[in-house]
């Protein structure tokens, strides 16, 4: 047996994967189980895309190689796109970079921006990537806090006391994940003041901007951004379509230039049909988003009441895809409390510390069933509460 490398070997497995296959067990067993963990939309994109991905991959050039950054059209899509929700200009040419989802943004800008014994400050609580992308890349993850006293937001006077002559990048990420919180145009300009002062790279990772988010807000809307900050932003949340793995970063040419090296060894572009229908998708009217949100809006208010029932405390504001909620008093571990739900409700949510150390005590709860399931679901756990009060 060849051994793995140590960076394989020290590398241990994500947490979902892991959990996922218990919950296909448990369902092969006959169970069903309402999976609240993954922030993984259940609804279909527009109609629309689908004709366009089936229309596209009946032409016979759709099969062939692709650009490494994909066709003009597309990066005009995407550029028009994030003219008209956020107000920033990117010029389609040299300043927006079609990715194979988000998630492998990550990764190539970790591998294009960090070397051997660089420290890369990182959220707690905050998206597990952030420091495993970090670790591959040799670097050293330096965990910021994010605490509900402080809103969930990063406090610059901690990040002074944190950054060091290694300090090469800084992740944000807002809306929030798992929190949900957001960050104001005037955090945003401090956390620019601060990279401009020390010379980092801020990588902000945006998909859920555009999920029950009153002000959507790019950080490349902010003056000075481009000289130190890029952001990634995807179509998985915005637009239901997860699996198609279709993202993009934003930013300075210079900067992009160097993540499209990276990626230019690991893929040969994304097949055709799908950036045909992504075009498609980022042309979506004014109704479609917000038939969306309505959607989400009712999910989240069958969510409160679950919450409320399970007696978990939440914030009333937030933007995203979840729900972060403290655990009810008397229980200690968040891992318990989740395999409490699994085990007594069929319900997954995800535990707090899979994000952190901050994320002790807490639980994540995704948007991404149909209101039927949750009222069943709600209705379920009401009785179940109303019994045991009655015992």
């Amino acid at each position: 047996m060849i051994k793995p490398s140590i960076r394989a070997s020290s590398t241990s497995a994500y947490y979902f994967s892991q959990k996922l296959s218990e919950i296909s067990q448990l369902e092969a067993q006959g169970r069903t189980i309402l999976n609240l963990g993954i922030g993984n939309p259940d609804r279909a994109p527009d109609p629309k895309v689908t004709t366009a991905l089936i229309e596209a991959a009946g032409k016979e050039e759709a099969h062939q190689y692709q650009s490494y950054r994909c066709t003009p059209a597309l990066r005009q899509a995407l550029s028009a796109w994030y003219k008209r929700c956020f107000g920033v200009v990117l010029h389609p040419q040299d300043e927006v970079l079609p990715l194979i989802g988000s998630k492998e943004g990550i990764m190539h800008l970790s591998l294009a921006f960090l070397d051997k014994g660089d420290e890369v400050l990182i959220p707690d609580p905050g998206y597990p990537i952030y420091a495993s992308a970090a670790a591959v890349a040799g670097a050293r993850a330096v965990p910021y806090n994010l605490t509900a006293a402080q809103g969930w937001l990063p406090d610059v006077a901690e990040l002074e006391s944190l950054i060091s002559p290694a300090t090469k990048m800084l992740w944000l990420n807002f809306p929030g994940n798992p929190t949900g919180a957001v960050a104001s145009r005037a955090d945003l300009q401090a956390l620019i003041a601060f990279a401009h002062k020390y010379q980092i790279l801020l990588c902000h990772d945006n998909p859920y901007a555009l999920v029950l988010n009153e002000e959507p807000l790019s950080i490349l809307r902010i003056d000075g951004a481009k000289e130190v900050a890029v952001e990634l932003n995807s179509l998985s949340k915005s637009h239901n379509m997860p699996g198609w793995r279709l993202g993009m970063l934003a930013g300075k040419a210079a900067y992009l230039n160097a993540v499209a090296k990276m990626k230019s060894y690991s893929d040969t572009g994304i097949f055709r049909p799908i950036q045909e229908a992504a075009i498609v998708a980022l042309e979506a009217d004014e109704g479609w988003y917000k038939l969306l949100q309505h959607t989400y809006l009712e999910r989240r208010e069958l969510i409160c009441q679950l919450l409320d029932t399970l007696q978990c405390t939440y914030a009333t504001r937030g933007a995203g895809l979840y729900l972060w909620a403290a655990i009810p008093a008397g229980w200690q571990d968040s891992f318990a409390y989740s395999n409490y739900l699994l085990n007594t409700f069929d319900l997954f949510v995800a535990p707090g510390p899979v994000y952190g150390r901050n994320g002790a005590g807490y639980i994540r709860v995704a948007l991404t069933q149909p209101a039927e399931a949750l009222a069943q679901l709600l209705q379920k756990v009401q009785q179940h509460e109303l019994s045991s009060l009655q015992v």
